[in-house]
């Protein structure tokens, strides 16, 4: 049986998906600073 997680760090899941954010970091890093921001400030229509 596995051992409980004493912190949040220890979930495999939260491992795992740290590792992608600093994989994307990594990628967009290189960008233009202009088009970092270009896709989370698309107004949406209502």
């Amino acid at each position: 049986m596995r051992e409980s997680a004493k912190k949040f760090e220890d979930l495999v899941v939260w491992q795992k998906a740290h590792q992608f954010v600093l994989a994307v970091y990594r990628l967009t890093q290189p960008f233009p600073k202009s088009e970092i921001y270009g896709w989370w400030f698309i107004p949406r229509p209502f």
